[in-house]
């Protein structure tokens, strides 16, 4: 295996080019997974039938903890991957933990959040907006919870290894995964809970 030092160590060698592009090329697919869900949503968003609409079961408060949990996250993990090419072993496994313990954190809110829907009379079956409403959340937050454990088995790796173009690779392909959740919770928050406060 050839290694090139010119390059941050989870570009360095061909393999590691080849999964970095294998998994923007998967991230393609994801997109489409939520577009096809906003889509969704949007269309049915206003068939409420005899349930609760968005305005009156979205709270701000827990939307914006989630948020700022999930953004934070977002930050703590790019210092993450900042330690990790400064070869900082020590600092670049905390700041994982971190985005794992913060990523928990949101999904304590989001799971408090679903059995108030419950309790307000916001099911599956209520109507077909709060059908496509816990699928798109559902989708995030079982990806969420994919990423903690797969956050956890690099800290691992990354702990029983140490950093090497392998575990550097997997890290960031990681981090980038972790910063689509992001991106895709800004798109929840505006076009579903802010647009359905209204």
């Amino acid at each position: 295996m050839e290694i090139d030092h010119s390059q941050p160590l989870e570009y360095s060698t061909e393999q590691n080019r080849l999964n970095i592009l294998g998994f923007w090329i998967f991230l393609g697919a994801e997109i489409m997974l939520f577009a096809t869900l906003f889509a969704s949503y949007f269309t049915l968003v206003d068939r409420t039938g005899n349930g609760p609409t968005g305005a009156e079961i979205f709270e701000i408060t827990p939307v914006l903890a989630e948020t700022f949990l999930l953004l934070t996250s977002s930050f703590v993990i790019g210092l993450g991957i900042h330690a990790m090419r400064l070869g900082n072993k020590k600092a670049m496994l905390t700041f994982f933990v971190i985005t794992l313990l913060l990523g928990l954190g949101f999904l304590g809110f989001e799971i408090t959040e679903f059995i108030t829907y419950y309790h307000e009379g916001a099911t599956l079956q209520t109507s077909a907006f709060t059908s496509m409403l816990f699928t798109t959340l559902g989708t995030h937050g079982a990806h969420v919870t994919l990423g903690l454990f797969w956050g956890l088995f690099i800290i691992l790796q990354v702990k029983k290894r140490g950093l090497t173009p392998e575990t550097a690779n997997k890290s960031f392909i990681f981090s980038l995964y972790w910063h689509f959740l992001d991106i895709v919770w800004i798109f929840i928050f505006t076009f579903i809970y802010m647009k359905g406060m209204t």
